[in-house]
């Protein structure tokens, strides 16, 4: 059982927690936990004024986790607590005085947040009469590479998590175990990158031949739009792991890709829940559905892409153009999202936070190029052996709103498609696609 930092954010929200563990313990679980609301923010910002020489301040950190303390009534935690803020005082001030803040110390200030969350959490069901443990992700078997900040999981974690977990599971206790962080294996404190508390609870599942992943965040599951501009958008009963990773992949925040590996290889099932609203079914992410699927699961889109049309004459019927450009973008370490091509044209998107300015310059050796800024990625996902019925309402949608359509690409992974409008349009194409897929006619289906 995973729980994000919104839902461990103050006392309420912990003893919220342990309501939902309560109702878990015949299932002998393991907890996850993320840091206390923002506190991972808050490190970072205080590294930031720390390494331009300002006054080193953990105010509203200690702030957060001591209230926390008072209000759960477990004065007890204090004792474990404070010399790990006076820790992170000490790692401040060092950085302020160095002026640096290298990756592997970087990881090493932000995985107080973590520490701190679960020694205050277990301190919590202690004392509740419920035996329970903190184990530093160190201590459970997590082992890393030494890339800092986007650490990958070495092959031996399979072997050292469950050595470490699994006694505890069988003395009755209760893990309450780090997320997001490991230790490589010179004992640097590393971290996992983007998703690494779910990857975190993925492995351990995974390893551990848990039953199932509980991945506990703010929102009722993967919903069948954003809704915030979709207001009548619902949970998706059940996705499979290849739409939840082109979900992640083109907007969605619900799981990243990255948490999902550890599962597809032991085909242990992710449940996403909500730890506001307990009551809500939730959506399971399995390895294949079981029942008659809907021709579209769900929409999402990602705003702020970039669109370049590279068209070459020169280079008409020889080989080697598309590996001539796309060794351009690797040169300049660009990640290429959506790609279209012909035998002398190609269309792809970018993030538009790169600088295309040298990559346009060699481009040019050997075609015409434009960039087009300010457009949005809109993709579906679903059953694309239905692509043809998604494709002839998706366009009429298009047409319907007074859309151009720039590019489209139906990927190899046969549960997307996506195509490029305006920026600005992609709200009202989103909306316009779940009244033609999620309205009333289809919900009968």
């Amino acid at each position: 059982m995973k729980f994000g930092g919104s839902s461990v954010a103050d006392a309420e929200r912990i003893r919220r927690v342990a309501e939902i563990v309560k109702g878990n313990l015949g299932r002998k679980p393991v907890l996850v936990l993320s840091a206390m609301g923002d506190t991972t923010d808050h490190l970072l910002e205080a590294a930031e004024k720390a390494l331009k020489g300002r006054t080193v301040s953990i105010n509203r950190i200690e702030e957060l986790h001591l209230k926390t303390i008072r209000d759960l009534k477990i004065d007890a935690a204090a004792y474990e607590i404070r010399p790990l803020l006076e820790e992170l005082r000490s790692l401040l001030m060092g950085i302020c005085l160095i002026r640096e803040l290298t990756g592997k110390t970087r990881d090493y200030l932000v995985s107080f947040g973590e520490r701190l969350s679960v020694r205050l959490a277990t301190a919590y069901f202690q004392s509740l009469g419920q035996k329970a443990r903190a184990v530093d992700a160190w201590d459970a078997g997590f082992v890393s590479d030494s890339n800092f900040t986007m650490a990958d999981l070495d092959p031996v974690s399979w072997e050292t998590i469950p050595a470490a977990i699994l006694p505890l599971i069988e003395e009755g206790v209760l893990p309450v175990v780090t997320g997001f962080i490991a230790k490589d294996k010179t004992g640097n404190i590393t971290t996992l990158g983007r998703g690494g508390s779910d990857l975190s609870a993925t492995m351990i599942a995974s390893a551990c031949k848990a039953d199932e992943v509980q991945v506990w965040k703010d929102v009722d599951g993967i919903l069948t739009a954003d809704p915030r501009i979709v207001k009548n958008a619902r949970p998706v009963e059940a996705v499979t792991y290849e739409e939840a990773t082109e979900l992640a992949f083109f907007g969605s925040q619900v799981l990243h890709p990255r948490a999902m590996q550890p599962c597809m290889k032991t085909n242990t099932p992710v449940l996403v829940k909500n730890s506001y609203n307990v009551n809500a079914p939730g959506t399971r992410i399995v390895s294949a559905l079981t029942r008659k699927a809907l021709p579209v699961q769900t929409i999402t889109f990602r705003q702020d892409v970039t669109l370049v049309d590279i068209v070459s004459s020169r280079m008409l019927g020889q080989y080697g153009f598309l590996a001539e450009v796309f060794s351009v973008f690797a040169r300049h370490g660009i990640s290429v999202d959506m790609v279209a091509t012909s035998e002398v044209s190609i269309s792809l998107t970018l993030d538009a936070a790169h600088n295309l300015d040298a990559v346009k310059k060699e481009l040019e050796k050997i075609a015409s190029v434009e960039i087009r800024a300010g457009k949005a990625i809109v993709t579906i996902i679903g059953d694309v052996r239905r692509s043809s019925e998604i494709l002839h309402r998706s366009f009429g949608v298009c047409t319907d709103l007074g859309v151009q359509v720039q590019m489209i690409s139906q990927g190899a992974s046969k549960v997307n498609i996506s195509f490029i409008v305006n920026d600005t349009q992609a709200v009202k194409i989103v909306r316009g696609l779940h009244e033609n897929f999620f309205g009333a006619a289809e919900a009968k289906i």
